[in-house]
């Protein structure tokens, strides 16, 4: 996985009224849930605030990054876990992030990459990707910046499902019957398969 830096400094402007004085100047509320608990196990939240210019690059993009995360001159590693847009504007609202260690796994979206040319798509079928993203449980630094599927021996009508995924090191968090991608007839390949079967 990769990483990338981003500066924050702490706030102490909350609320409705805090967070709209924030955005006012170009500034955006965020969370860090850290590795300590309260009295109810729950994680302790530090909030501080970063610049829209200063998250660019991790919120658009579509590759997935372990942050090095400094917010008053202390660096921690986390993840993005959580964002809110606005639904009308699409600017960033709030962002949550979250520490990570070494070894406590995570779960992570990751991008799906399929690889090869199946074959339903040469007999005439369509390739059609159901998720673009899957969800993995892993130590960070075992997690992918993909994960890559080989559909090589896919035939017309066949599916690969999030339960037929194996990859060392990595558990699939998703629903084991949800499907990730599949080849779909096409009339061209149901012409063709009417055509040998009369022939």
């Amino acid at each position: 996985m990769k990483t990338i830096d981003v500066q924050g400094q702490s706030r102490s402007e909350f609320g409705k009224k805090g967070a709209k004085s924030l955005r006012k100047s170009n500034m955006i509320p965020c969370n860090l849930y850290g590795v300590e608990r309260d009295e109810k196990g729950l994680p302790v939240a530090t909030p501080f605030k970063v610049t829209t210019e200063a998250v660019r690059n991790l919120v658009y993009s579509p590759d997935i990054y372990a942050v090095n995360l400094t917010i008053d001159g202390k660096t921690v590693k986390a993840v993005m876990r959580e964002i809110q847009f606005h639904a009308v504007k699409d600017t960033i609202l709030h962002i949550d992030f979250y520490q990570i260690t070494e070894d406590k796994p995570i779960v992570m979206s990751v991008p799906v990459k399929l690889n090869g040319l199946a074959a339903g798509v040469k007999a005439g079928g369509k390739l059609e990707l159901n998720m673009r993203n899957i969800k993995v449980k892993a130590l960070y630094t075992a997690i992918p910046e993909k994960v890559e599927i080989d559909v090589t021996a896919l035939a017309i009508g066949k599916s690969i499902k999030v339960g037929d995924m194996n990859v060392e090191g990595l558990e699939f968090v998703n629903a084991k019957d949800a499907v990730i991608c599949h080849v779909a007839s096409t009339r061209a390949a149901a012409e063709a398969a009417a055509e040998n079967a009369e022939a």
